[in-house]
C-alpha cells in the first residue's frame, strides 16, 4: 500500500491555496477600486475593504459611457466569431488530423506562418482591403478579422484533441458498416466535445478582449466594443476616471466568467473514458 506523507499533501494544499490567491487578487483588488471615491483612490491608500462603499460607480459606468450598447456590441461579435470559427475548425482540424499528403502540409505550414507576423505587421494592409471592400468600421469587417487571426491557433488546437483519439474507434465503426459520416457524428464527435468546448472558450475570450484590432478598423461610437468603450473614460488630458473605469472592468468580466461556468464541467480529460467497451 503507498502511503502519503501528510506533510507533502500539506505543502501541496498550501502552495495551491496560495497560486489561487495569486490569480484571484487582481480580481479582488479590481472590485475594490470599483467601490471606493475618487478621493479615496488618489489618496493612494492600500486597504481592499474601501472605507467608503461608492456604489455610483456603476450607475456612472452604466449610463454616462453606454457600456451596455458596448457590451452588447463584444457579445454579438464574439459569439459570432466563436460558432464561426468552430464550425470552421471542427472538420479542418479533422482533415490535418487524420489525411496525409501536401495538402496536410501546406495546411501546417500556414498554421505555423500566420503565428509569426504580430498584429501590428498586418494592420495597415488588413486596413486598406478592408476599406477596398467596404468592410471598415463595420461589425462584418470586423468579425471576419478575428475569425482570420484566432482561426489558427483554434485549428491547432483542436487537431491535437483529433489525434488523441484512436484510430481504432473509427475502424470499429467502419467494420460495423457505419459511413464516414455516421463515424464522425456518433463516436468521434462525442470525444471531440472537450476539445470543442476549449475551443470555443478561447475563442470567445480572444475576441471579447481584443482591443488593438477594434481600434483601428472601427471609428463609430454606436459601434465601439467594450475595450474601446473603457479606453474612453481616459480624459483628454490624460485623467482617468478610476472608479468607474474598475466599476466597467468588473462588469466587462462577468461574462467571461459565466461563459467558463457554463462550459467548464465539459472540460474533462477523461472523455475517452469507457469509449472503447469489452
Amino acid at each position: 500500500m503507498i502511503t502519503r506523507n501528510p506533510l507533502a499533501r500539506a505543502g501541496q494544499y498550501v502552495a495551491l491555496a496560495a497560486y489561487l490567491v495569486f490569480l484571484g487578487f487582481p480580481l479582488l483588488w479590481l472590485l475594490s477600486t470599483s467601490l471606493k471615491s475618487s478621493g479615496e483612490i488618489n489618496s493612494l491608500a492600500v486597504n481592499l475593504i474601501p472605507e467608503q462603499f461608492a456604489w455610483g460607480n456603476y450607475p456612472q459606468a452604466l449610463d454616462r459611457q453606454n457600456l451596455i450598447r458596448s457590451a452588447g456590441n463584444s457579445l454579438l461579435v464574439s459569439v459570432v466569431t466563436m460558432v464561426v470559427t468552430t464550425l470552421v475548425s471542427m472538420p479542418a482540424a479533422y482533415a490535418l488530423a487524420r489525411f496525409r499528403g501536401k495538402l496536410r502540409a501546406a495546411g501546417t505550414a500556414w498554421i505555423l506562418v500566420s503565428q509569426v507576423f504580430p498584429a501590428i505587421l498586418l494592420i495597415i494592409p488588413l486596413f486598406i482591403v478592408l476599406r477596398t471592400l467596404q468592410l471598415n468600421d463595420t461589425m462584418f469587417g470586423l468579425i471576419l478579422v478575428y475569425v482570420t487571426f484566432t482561426l489558427p491557433f483554434t485549428l491547432w488546437m483542436l487537431q491535437g484533441y483529433v489525434a488523441a483519439i484512436p484510430r481504432d474507434l473509427e475502424e470499429a465503426g467502419s467494420m460495423d458498416g457505419a459511413t464516414r459520416f455516421t463515424v464522425l457524428r456518433l463516436i468521434v464527435f462525442p470525444l471531440l466535445v472537450p476539445g470543442l468546448v476549449a475551443t470555443a472558450m478561447f475563442t470567445f475570450v480572444a475576441a471579447w478582449n481584443e482591443f488593438f484590432l477594434a481600434l483601428v478598423l472601427i471609428q463609430s461610437p454606436e459601434l465601439y466594443t467594450l475595450p474601446l468603450t473603457l479606453r474612453t473614460f481616459i480624459g483628454l488630458e490624460g485623467q482617468t476616471q478610476l472608479g468607474p473605469l474598475a466599476a466597467g472592468a468588473v462588469l466587462a468580466t462577468i461574462p467571461s466568467l459565466v461563459i467558463f461556468g457554463l462550459l467548464q464541467r465539459r472540460l474533462t480529460s477523461g472523455s475517452l473514458a469507457g469509449a472503447v467497451k469489452g
